[in-house]
């Protein structure tokens, strides 16, 4: 999504950035898992799909060793927080595989509420409608969070630490 291609969020434990070329790579190989594929609802791709992938994020308007740490909620919260706050979502929606009790109970205590239940896909679908009670209380669980402009040097230096960790 180009709308915030040069967007950088930095919460407590999470620094989220544009999803460029470079981190491609090591994408995929965490993509490998097959607990991730399962709890992601993900299909395997081959390196060549996961650049496509990567393209088709870009570019479109719409588009688990570290459990239990805190990344997984932040991550959501700073997603929910730039969204009500920059681009003036005021719904969100989760589809969670039945078997993912833990993220299931992440967004129930974000305040989703259940609203079906898919036997077919064994998933679950929650909703957000943010009103102000619910804005206030988003807005204040990230004040900590600071946005900057996303920096070509920073995505160098991931790419390096990126290559000295393979």
């Amino acid at each position: 999504m180009r709308l915030n291609d040069e967007v950088e969020l930095r919460g407590r434990v999470v620094v989220l950035v544009p999803y460029k070329v470079t981190h491609v790579p090591r994408y995929h190989q965490w993509m490998q898992s097959e607990e991730l594929q399962k709890l992601t609802a993900s299909e395997p791709l081959t390196l060549e799909q996961e650049y496509q992938m990567q393209r088709s994020w870009r570019e479109d308007a719409d588009k688990p060793s570290y459990r239990g740490m805190g990344f997984g909620k932040e991550t959501t919260m700073m997603m929910m927080y730039y969204g009500m706050t920059k681009l003036g979502i005021k719904t969100f929606q989760a589809k969670i595989n039945l078997e993912n009790t833990i993220s299931i109970a992440m967004f129930q205590n974000f305040h989703f509420k259940e609203v079906s239940v898919s036997d077919v896909f064994q998933e679950a679908t929650l909703w957000l409608t943010i009103d102000s009670c619910k804005r206030k209380w988003l807005i204040k669980q990230m004040k900590h969070v600071e946005e900057k402009r996303y920096s070509q040097r920073l995505e160098e230096a991931i790419g390096n630490i990126h290559q000295s960790t393979d």
